[in-house]
C-alpha cells in the first residue's frame, strides 16, 4: 500500500482477489462507522452492568504460585510444563492493574518473598528472575518451560517478555549472544522457524523469533543482508499460509485459526511487511467471528471464549478495524466470565477461571478501553483506579510503557478518512510506522 511516515512504499505483491468477495457497499458502511464514532464504542462500566473486580483479580493472581506450587495441586501438576509461560500471564495481567513497584512487591518480580502461610512455616521464595534464569537451558542457549526443561522458543519469548517487564535484560546472567544464536539458528531455509531442535514448524514461532530477536534489539530490517535471520523470507513464509478466506493457518493449507491469525499479523507487524496481507477480507473474517453473546469465537461454529478477546482484538488493532465489532457487546462478555466470589476470569460465563483467560480478558479489556475510558457515572475510586492502569500494546503484549522504554519497533496500519486523508490512531500504536491501507485492498 501507499505508506507515510518512516515507512517506504512497497509493492503488496501477495495481495489477491480474495478480497473481491466483500462487497463494496459493506466496507463503505464499515468504514462510515469508523468516521462517525471516531475509532471505537465506549464500553458501559457502570450503573446496571457487571462491574470489573479489580480487588478480585489482584488476589486471584497475586495468590496463585502459592496454590499451583502445592504437592497436591492438580493445577499445578498439569501446568508444569508450561510455568515460564504461565508466570509471563500473571505478571502482564497484574502490571496491567497495578504499577511495576507494587507488582513486584507482591509477586517478588526482583525480590524475594516469603510465600504466603503461618509465619513460622513461610519459606523464602527466590525472586521471578532468579526463577526465570533458573530455567535458562545452557546447551540450546534458550529458556524452558521449567527448570531442567529443554529450550523452546515458546519458553524464551515468555522469559524475554518478563525480564522486560522487570527492567532486567540488561541482567549480566542474559547471555544475549547465545539467546540471538538460539533463535536464528532455528529458522528453516524457507523463512519458516521451528519451535526447537526437534524441528515442528508453525507460524506461533515464527512471531515468537521475530518478537525475541527484536526485544533484544538484534532484529534486522526487512531486506538487509547478513544479519541473524533473513526477515524478507521469514514474512514471506508467514504470507504463504494465508488462506482464500484472509485467515491464517499454523502452516501453508492449514485452517484458518484466530490464534494463528494474531501470531501471523503480529509477526507480520514486526518485519513491517503488513503489506502481503489482504487486510479487508481479515478484517470480514475476524468480524464474523463475534457471536449472540457478544464474544469471540476462534474458528466458525466454535463458541465464544474469553482468550480470543485477545487474539482478534489485537489483530484488529493492528489493522485498524477494531470498529468493525461491538466492542461495547465483546465487554460486557468479558465481565461476565469473571469469578465474583475469588477473582479470575473463565473462557465463558460459569466456568473455572484460570490465569490463561485472567490476563487476556483484561488485556482484552484494555484494548477496547473499557479499563481506561473514565465514565461521567464513575465513582472517584472507579476514576482514580483508571488513571492508574497501565495499556497493554497489541504488537508485543506487553505494557506499553515497557514497549517505549525499550524502543520496540513495529508497523500498523491507518485507514484514510476525511480531507486529511488520516484515520484516528489509537495512541499506544503512534510509536510505530504507519502503512496507509486506503489502497491496500484495490490492487
Amino acid at each position: 500500500g501507499k505508506c507515510r511516515n518512516k515507512v517506504t512504499s512497497a509493492a503488496c505483491s501477495a495481495c489477491t482477489s480474495a478480497s473481491d468477495g466483500i462487497m463494496a457497499s459493506d466496507r463503505k458502511v464499515m468504514d462510515d462507522n469508523i468516521a462517525n464514532d471516531e475509532g471505537r464504542e465506549k464500553p458501559k462500566s457502570s450503573g446496571n452492568a457487571t462491574p470489573f473486580y479489580d480487588d478480585l483479580h489482584v488476589k486471584y493472581i497475586s495468590t496463585l504460585a502459592t496454590k499451583l506450587d502445592s504437592p497436591t495441586s492438580y493445577e499445578g501438576a498439569v501446568t508444569e510444563h508450561l510455568r515460564m509461560s504461565g508466570v509471563y500471564w500473571s505478571i502482564t495481567a497484574l502490571s496491567l492493574l497495578r504499577s511495576p513497584e507494587e507488582v513486584d512487591k507482591m509477586m517478588g518480580l526482583t525480590s524475594q518473598i516469603r510465600s504466603n502461610g503461618a509465619e513460622s512455616s513461610a519459606k523464602q521464595r527466590p525472586s521471578i528472575v532468579d526463577w526465570v534464569f533458573s530455567c535458562y537451558d545452557s546447551l540450546t542457549g534458550g529458556f524452558g518451560g521449567n527448570v531442567g526443561h529443554d529450550g523452546h522458543l515458546l519458553y524464551t519469548l515468555s522469559a524475554l517478555q518478563i525480564l522486560a517487564i522487570a527492567d532486567m535484560l540488561d541482567d549480566p546472567r542474559l547471555d544475549r549472544e547465545a539467546v540471538v544464536k538460539f533463535v536464528s539458528e532455528l529458522q528453516q531455509p524457507d523463512g519458516s522457524f521451528a519451535g526447537d531442535e526437534w524441528g515442528e514448524v508453525d507460524t506461533r514461532f515464527s512471531y515468537c523469533a521475530l518478537s525475541a530477536l527484536s526485544i533484544l534489539g538484534s532484529l534486522p530490517e526487512r531486506g538487509e543482508k547478513g544479519g541473524v535471520i533473513d526477515v524478507r523470507k521469514a514474512a514471506q513464509y508467514v504470507a504463504s499460509c494465508r488462506n482464500f478466506d484472509g485467515g491464517f493457518g499454523c502452516v501453508p493449507g492449514a485452517e484458518s485459526h484466530a490464534g494463528q491469525i494474531f501470531c501471523c499479523v503480529g509477526a507480520l507487524s514486526i518485519a513491517k511487511s503488513l503489506d502481503l496481507m489482504d487486510v479487508d477480507l481479515l478484517s470480514w473474517w475476524l468480524a464474523e467471528r463475534q457471536c449472540d453473546s457478544g464474544g469471540l469465537n476462534g474458528r466458525p461454529e466454535k463458541q465464544a471464549d474469553v482468550c480470543y478477546s485477545w487474539w482478534i482484538l489485537s489483530a484488529l488493532s493492528i489493522m485498524g478495524r477494531v470498529p468493525w465489532i461491538s466492542t461495547v457487546k465483546l465487554g460486557e462478555f468479558i465481565l461476565k466470565c469473571q469469578d465474583d466470589d475469588d477473582g479470575g476470569i473463565a473462557d465463558r460465563p460459569s466456568d473455572m477461571a484460570d490465569v490463561f483467560h485472567t490476563f487476556f480478558g483484561i488485556a482484552g479489556l484494555s484494548l477496547i478501553g473499557y479499563l481506561h475510558d473514565v465514565g461521567s457515572t464513575e465513582s472517584d475510586e472507579e476514576k482514580s483506579r483508571k488513571e492508574c492502569y497501565r495499556k497493554i500494546d497489541p504488537v508485543y503484549a506487553l505494557p506499553t510503557d515497557t514497549v517505549q522504554k525499550l524502543g520496540l519497533k513495529a508497523q500498523v496500519i491507518s485507514h484514510g478518512i476525511g480531507e486529511q486523508n488520516c484515520a484516528v490512531i489509537d495512541d499506544r500504536l503512534q510509536i510505530y510506522d504507519v502503512l496507509d491501507g486506503v489502497n491496500t485492498n484495490k490492487k
